[in-house]
């Protein structure tokens, strides 16, 4: 049997409860896994000056795969997220947050299967930013003016918007290559080219160019405002959707939306080397140790990262066992209810007993 050492970050807020009923689901499928614990966010600020300490980027670097609870951004502290953090630290380009329907969940319609590819460093979310009323920012706005012919008000803050070749390259090639891993017809290049023509415009080529060469995939693209009303009316057309960072955070929570919510749905952030799987949502701090919070999507991000470990088997099982307990709808926490406030709602911890008891009726 192979044993596979891997990351855990419990995080902060419900992150601690959450990933404590996924690790214990993930254990009942068989795979091996020695856990190597970490603790980042604002609890450990005190403690080494910031939310993101050294050693748990060394643990990850070693293990090459990590999955974290939610992280808390501490407010006002000059701190950068947690999440954004590790991303850029660990070149960890491509986001894949699957949108699927599953029997029983509170969905806007039941044939929703797509993915979400997001480029996860580049875009207006790089944080290149310049404050209103500083010397760089009055000095940018003059040159930019001067360069353009297009005069920016006086009281105005930047941000700018980078899109290269190189990045928008490998995060088409990674949307081709994952369809083709994982059985999917198509990809589908999202942007809005039609405004920014040397930002979104560039991408939208490079993705058309990538695309010539992977003939045994379907492409196409569309304009992200059209996308969306596209994934509402029409969404068995699309299949895998390849986004630019902004437009892949806002079309995630759109998805997240049509399958009931921020409960269900995953997310893995993957680079050449590592890989860190994590829920969507945040820490919910007001929700911290009550029980009460949905664990099943740092749970299905336990699928994704099961997949990534090959661990196939493992991963249809736990999915399946996560989808009967959705079908069966009696030991689901309150926001998988059809009404919020419905008494039969259970916590956090039962979830996961009753995910295990599929898992063992299933074996």
């Amino acid at each position: 049997m192979t044993r596979h050492a891997v990351t855990l970050i419990p995080g902060d807020g419900v992150g601690p409860e959450i990933c404590d009923a996924s690790v214990r689901v993930i254990e009942a499928t068989g795979v091996a896994i020695d856990w190597d614990v970490h603790q980042a966010g604002e609890n450990v600020i005190k403690e080494y000056g910031t939310p993101l300490p050294d050693h748990v980027l060394a643990s990850i670097r070693k293990t090459k795969v990590a999955l974290k609870g939610p992280i808390s951004t501490p407010i006002g502290s000059g701190f950068r997220s947690v999440n954004v953090a590790l991303r850029q630290a660990l070149d960890l380009y491509a986001l894949v947050r699957p949108v699927k329907a599953y029997k029983g969940a509170r969905n806007l319609r039941d044939d929703l299967d797509f993915v979400i590819v997001r480029e996860n460093t580049e875009d207006i979310y790089a944080g290149i930013e310049f404050e209103l009323g500083t010397p760089d920012c009055d000095r940018l706005i003059k040159e930019i003016s001067a360069l353009t012919k297009k005069p920016i008000r006086p009281d105005s803050g930047l941000s700018i918007k980078p899109i290269s070749v190189s990045g928008s390259e490998r995060i088409v090639e990674f949307a081709f290559d994952y369809a083709r891993k994982n059985g999917r017809r198509k990809v589908t290049a999202v942007h809005k080219a039609n405004i920014m023509k040397h930002t979104d415009g560039l991408f939208l080529a490079v993705a058309r160019r990538v695309a010539a060469k992977n003939p045994d995939i379907e492409f196409d693209d569309r304009i992200v405002d059209n996308m969306c009303m596209q994934l509402v009316l029409r969404p068995k057309e699309y299949d895998v959707l390849c986004c630019i960072n902004l437009y892949g955070d806002i079309i995630s929570d759109l998805g997240a939306g049509m399958i009931g919510g921020l409960g269900l749905a995953p997310g893995a952030n993957i680079g050449t080397k590592e890989a860190v799987f994590e829920a969507t949502h945040g820490s919910a701090p007001k929700y911290a140790g009550q029980n009460k919070v949905n664990p099943m999507a740092v749970m299905l991000s336990g699928v994704l990262m099961l997949r990534h470990l090959e661990e196939v088997a493992a991963a249809d099982a736990l999915e399946g066992a996560i989808a009967a307990v959705i079908a069966d709808g009696r030991n689901v926490t309150y926001d998988l209810k059809e009404r919020r406030d419905d008494t039969s709602s259970v916590g956090t911890s039962q979830v996961a007993d009753a995910v295990i008891a599929q898992l063992k009726a299933g074996a």
